[in-house]
């Protein structure tokens, strides 16, 4: 399932090759997500979901094929796509020396943001997340849990047109978690593209419009979330996989 005929391709991978080493993550992925799609990206772990979110972003080159987001060539002109794209890795990507204000102030700077429109935004954020009383509070502090809420508030600074989220959940209370499926659900209401890297299918149902199973570094299944009855029946699909 790719782009519909006609609409150009937010994100277009052509025969995508990454190695690590000897060992090839990805051999020969074709990949297409369309304006405002929201996908969900499953695989066991090695099968290359969070190696193509670094491709996507411009943190990693590829060996062979040819890698596009909005347009743009990657990793050359990743410049210009970082403007327009969130990322929420494994690891945190924050400053543990700055405050939780301060990281978002000094991100917002990079996005070419400033001035009392990011400051407010910045306040915003610190509030939607549940850091409004730790703003002032250095992040080597933080717990796992905090980290990965100030590194979502990071990522939706710019109000980006693609969402990239690699394992989200991880480290989230079941208030932290309620809060990212909101925030997840309100980005898609918007029109954002979102890509989620996940292990769950109950969220990969619930938060995208497809999803996309990555086994031995190609593409092994593309299907509508429409199409699975439950959590369960796509856990089955997975599972017959292999």
């Amino acid at each position: 399932m790719g782009a519909p005929q006609g609409e150009r391709p937010l994100v277009q991978a052509s025969g995508l090759i990454k190695r690590y080493g000897f060992r090839a993550v990805l051999r020969g992925l074709d990949f297409a997500v369309p304006p405002s799609q929201s996908v969900a990206l499953m695989g066991a772990n090695g099968a290359g979901k969070s190696t193509l979110l670094r491709l996507m972003v411009g943190l990693s080159r590829p060996d062979g094929g040819s890698l596009t987001v909005g347009g743009w060539a990657m990793p050359h002109e990743a410049a210009h796509v970082r403007a327009h794209l969130g990322f929420v890795a494994h690891k945190p990507l924050l400053y543990d020396g700055l405050t939780a204000r301060e990281n978002l102030i000094f991100f917002g700077q990079l996005y070419g943001l400033g001035g009392a429109d990011l400051n407010q935004r910045a306040e915003e954020l610190l509030a939607l997340v549940g850091l409004k009383k730790r703003a002032f509070d250095t992040v080597r502090g933080f717990s796992r849990g905090m980290l990965q809420r100030l590194s979502i508030a990071r990522a939706l600074l710019h109000r980006p047109d693609l969402l990239l989220l690699d394992e989200p959940f991880t480290g989230l209370d079941l208030t932290g978690a309620a809060l990212l499926e909101t925030l997840i659900t309100d980005a898609r209401a918007a029109g954002h593209t979102v890509l989620i890297a996940t292990h769950d299918p109950a969220h990969a149902l619930a938060l995208a419009d497809r999803v996309v199973v990555l086994s031995k570094g190609v593409v092994a299944l593309d299907s509508p979330t429409g199409a699975f009855a439950s959590p369960g029946a796509l856990a089955a699909a997975y599972d017959a996989l292999g």
